[in-house]
């Protein structure tokens, strides 16, 4: 039975693997399963869209053999046409572009259902939820930035939580069961006021994969943030 993020617990959360110890990769997502985490994020940067590089489909299969939890790979990557089908092969669950990566978004999101995937489009801070309304029916999540993408340990930009609620708004006047997911400065402090404004996935990196503390201990104090 294909995967559907329609069928993950609400709220739900994602780790980052971008702020992993990437020498011991499959004992931190072996931790972030056994600590209950709902599915496993990947951010997959190129250097042009996003001023870092991360990595690419080998990584994604790697991850892919390690667990069995659904895999979300956020493509921050110029032209993601050109790369879906092997992040598909690779082992994604879900492929979630960025509008402002391609003019071809419609095909583009076709292209990853084509794959059996779940499709999603993210918007960075500075584009308006306007620019996907009509994409909205197509897929099964929206990703908003909360802060500008390219690092890792960036602080929560507060004026998104009010785009959040235009995204809500937005889904909710459509009719569709789409997932609203926030990536970026997502902790303990800042998780309830995301949710509070309509977002019901949340993807956390520093604030699960930190040295110090358990990432089961993080993560209880994420859920009782948002209890």
């Amino acid at each position: 039975m294909a995967f559907s993020l329609q069928s993950l617990a609400s709220p739900a959360i994602a780790p980052s693997i971008l702020t992993a110890d990437l020498g011991r990769l499959n004992h931190e997502i072996e931790s972030a399963e056994q600590a209950g985490v709902d599915l496993i994020h990947l951010d997959v940067m190129d250097g042009s869209f996003v001023p870092n590089i991360s990595f690419g489909p080998l990584v994604v299969n790697a991850v892919r053999q390690s667990t069995s939890l659904p895999l979300d790979v956020h493509l921050m990557i110029e032209q993601p046409e050109r790369y879906i089908g092997e992040f598909a092969e690779a082992g994604a669950d879900v492929i979630t572009i960025h509008s402002e990566a391609t003019l071809h978004t419609h095909r583009a999101i076709q292209q990853i259902r084509s794959h059996g995937c779940q499709a999603g489009i993210a918007i960075n801070p500075g584009t308006p939820v306007s620019a996907i309304h009509e994409l909205i029916p197509l897929v099964d999540l929206v990703l908003v930035m909360t802060v500008n993408p390219g690092f890792g340990g960036q602080a929560f930009l507060p004026e998104m939580l009010n785009k959040i609620l235009m995204a809500r708004y937005a889904i909710d006047a459509k009719d569709t069961d789409v997932r609203i997911e926030v990536d970026g400065g997502i902790n303990a402090d800042t998780i309830s006021d995301a949710r509070e404004s309509g977002a019901d996935m949340f993807v956390c990196g520093s604030s699960l994969f930190n040295p110090e503390h358990p990432i089961s201990e993080s993560l209880q104090l994420l859920r009782k943030a948002i209890a």
